[in-house]
């Protein structure tokens, strides 16, 4: 299980730092890869920008992904990701502070696999991300 990378992808720190402490604290010692916005996201898994270069054919085994961010939204990254073979059935987990039906509803649309609304209290949040790693990293067969 640790092999496999989980891309965060989030802006707000507090959050970032909040979703880390539940994975070590759930066990789940996999590598993270964060991206601060959906642009890095982006350049992260097609080997663009700063991670030009980076081997493409290793992909994460499932993305956490805000939908609220500066650049470039999640939406916006659902959809570049759906459009494109290489990344079209990347496990998304749109894991968000978000309760809006509208954002529940284009996340679907635009291929999310699961939304999450992030709890407010740590515990829970910890029970969350604890259920969506054994779900998603050791339950999921990933297509290859």
């Amino acid at each position: 299980m640790k092999n496999k990378v989980i891309l965060l992808v989030e802006d707000n720190q507090d959050d970032v730092k909040l979703t880390l402490r539940a994975l070590r604290k759930s066990n789940i010692l996999n590598e993270v890869v964060i991206a601060s916005d959906g642009v890095r996201a982006l350049d992260y898994l097609f080997g663009t920008g700063e991670h030009a270069g980076r081997d493409t054919r290793s992909m994460p085994q499932v993305i956490l992904l805000d939908i609220n961010m500066p650049r470039l939204g999640g939406i916006e990254v659902l959809q570049r990701l759906r459009s494109d073979e290489r990344t079209k059935l990347l496990p998304v987990v749109v894991l968000t502070t978000s309760n809006e039906d509208a954002d529940r509803v284009e996340s679907y649309r635009f291929g999310a696999n699961s939304y999450v609304r992030k709890p407010v209290d740590f515990d829970q949040f910890a029970k969350a991300v604890q259920q969506l790693g054994l779900y998603w990293l050791v339950l999921n067969e990933a297509p290859r």
